[in-house]
């Protein structure tokens, strides 16, 4: 059975920092905003991408696609929501969308897929046993 899961939403806050000369997000920050979430899901179910670069082994981006739909601006508070879903035991699909926390609002939506690879082959590995266990639940 295919199992989706729902990761837990990501807030922020938009700071100058995240904004270009107009005062709106860079449009790179929201991919930046997206690897947040998944770094965040990856830690929240133990599963440390410093440990895994140790053993030599990483999560790579494969592909990504980006729908902007509005600008976040200077002080808005954005959250990202994500889900998950396991396409093989070396490759995973995020849904991601930015919205506005209070008002509902989408900013940004994408798809980004993420494989599990050996630094030093560079070939595909199997997930982490943690990793597989949460799709298993």
């Amino acid at each position: 059975m295919k199992k989706i899961i729902k990761c837990k939403p990501l807030n922020f806050k938009i700071y100058v920092e995240d904004t270009d000369f107009q005062g709106v997000v860079y449009h790179a920050n929201y991919i930046k905003f997206f690897e947040r979430a998944r770094s965040e899901f990856l830690s929240k179910n133990n599963v440390s991408q410093r440990a895994l670069k140790q053993q030599n082994k990483a999560f790579v981006i494969k592909g990504i696609n980006i729908k902007y739909i509005a600008a976040a601006e200077l002080g808005d508070e954005i959250t990202v929501e994500s889900s998950v879903d396991k396409k093989s035991d070396a490759r995973m699909i995020f849904t991601q969308k930015i919205i506005n926390t209070h008002s509902g609002h989408e900013y940004a939506t994408g798809e980004v897929e993420v494989c599990f690879i050996d630094l030093i082959t560079k070939k595909p590995k199997k997930f982490p046993d943690d990793l597989l266990l949460i799709f298993n639940r």
